[in-house]
């Protein structure tokens, strides 16, 4: 005897938690949510000290100021489709779940793009750690030179007169997830609050050690790890789209209209280091 029973099942409200990555682009940049197309960043050049003896002459010197501009004109978009009866069938909850995960997504992708900008950091490499080779050469981070990459860049902070503007804003690291674990490592057998407080907790995202707040990405560029002082890589952001969402009735594609809305998000973004805060931004080489 073959019995057909309907069982009772029990749906989630929502969608599963999405796996995302804990963004950082805000905490190490200087933002500007601007609707202004071009940022300026003006500055002036340093003028030379005279020296003289009482009664002896002076020349004045010119002024220069140099204007520096980007055109915020980058734009990250994400067009998703939901047919008319799929959004019929959908509960409110998902469709607002949907609408986070583009944010999440955009927000990501101003994470990869700022940690794919390396070609405009100074460069820090084998030579800068005491070692052969270039700044340009690729270090193997290892529990035996980490400290010494994080006494590099605060040393290359200082030597471009730095020191005061690192004591304003802090410095930061970013790193591979990899080299965060031998971060860990090291500062857990170094110390003694530091390593007590290591081994009890572990350590989080923006931790401080050595004067330093360190971070860990999965978007770090193959090769590259970002170091100096926060607040000074400037991201210009367009406010009037950032954050919005765009809601298209029947949106055409090339085999005609569709049935159904198109839901669109979008941020419109710029990065840039100055010339006067080049300097205190590192490209670390690593292999």
């Amino acid at each position: 005897m073959s019995n057909t029973i309907i069982y009772e099942e029990d749906w989630a409200v929502k969608l599963q938690e999405r796996l995302d990555e804990n963004l950082i682009w805000k905490e190490i940049c200087k933002v500007d949510y601007t609707d202004t197309k071009v940022l300026h960043n003006p500055y002036m050049s340093d003028a030379a000290v005279q020296s003289g003896t009482r009664g002896s002459a002076y020349t004045h010197q010119d002024i220069t100021i140099t204007d520096e501009t980007i055109s915020i004109d980058t734009f990250e978009i994400l067009p998703q489709l939901i047919d008319r009866a799929d959004l019929a069938q959908s509960s409110y909850a998902n469709q607002m779940e949907l609408a986070s995960e583009q944010g999440t997504l955009l927000n990501e992708s101003i994470e990869e793009a700022m940690l794919a900008a390396h070609a405009q950091w100074t460069n820090f490499g084998t030579s800068s750690i005491g070692g052969g080779g270039t700044a340009t050469s690729a270090i193997t981070v290892s529990a035996a030179n980490i400290d010494d990459i994080i006494r590099g860049i605060k040393r290359e902070i200082r030597k471009a007169k730095g020191k005061s503007l690192l004591k304003r804003n802090g410095g930061f690291f970013v790193w591979r997830e990899e080299d965060f674990e031998i971060l860990e490592a090291y500062v857990q057998a170094n110390g003694f609050s530091t390593a007590d407080g290591a081994l009890k907790d572990g350590t989080n995202q923006g931790f401080t050690y050595m004067g330093m707040e360190h971070y860990s990405s999965n978007f770090i560029a193959a090769g590259h790890l970002f170091a100096g002082v926060k607040k000074v890589f400037h991201l210009g952001i367009v406010k009037a789209t950032y954050g919005q969402i765009v809601i298209d009735q029947e949106p055409a594609t090339a085999a005609g209209a569709v049935s159904g809305i198109g839901i669109v998000s979008r941020v419109d973004y710029k990065f840039k280091a100055w010339a006067k805060t080049t300097p205190v931004l590192f490209d670390i080489n690593v292999a």
